[in-house]
């Protein structure tokens, strides 16, 4: 198993992600709740860049008593990625599509040592 160095413990703000690797095998890796994750930063639906779109809360639909639409709301306890060329979701936590659990970005393991962070691939 190969490693990869991505940066120094406390250079990378939570919410933050750095892009590392070589042309056709980036790698995002993002500290979220203190927690590093890794993707392929390639979008399964046409390779976009994924891990470099923005990254928001879930949006709900708010309905009344009579289930009728009243507004939106966000959850913030489910952060996904998206896609900057398509707008294609996935939860920062699997890696998972919202719609689709079959469609994921390619997740990699995160090792912290001696004050680095790597990626493992």
């Amino acid at each position: 198993m190969n490693e990869l160095f991505v940066c120094k413990v406390g250079e990378l703000d939570d919410g933050g992600v750095r892009i590392v690797g070589e042309p056709g095998h980036r790698i995002g890796v993002m500290l979220h709740d203190g927690e590093y994750l890794a993707y392929l930063n390639r979008c399964p639906h046409q390779g976009g860049p994924a891990c470099e779109g923005m990254r928001i809360p879930q949006v709900q639909d708010v309905l009344d008593e009579a289930g009728l639409f009243v507004g939106q709301r966000y959850d913030e306890t489910d952060l996904h990625i998206v896609c900057p060329w398509h707008g294609y979701e996935f939860h920062i936590k699997t890696g998972e599509h919202v719609c689709n659990s079959a469609v994921r970005l390619r997740k990699y393991a995160t090792v912290v040592r001696e004050g680095g962070i790597y990626v493992q691939f």
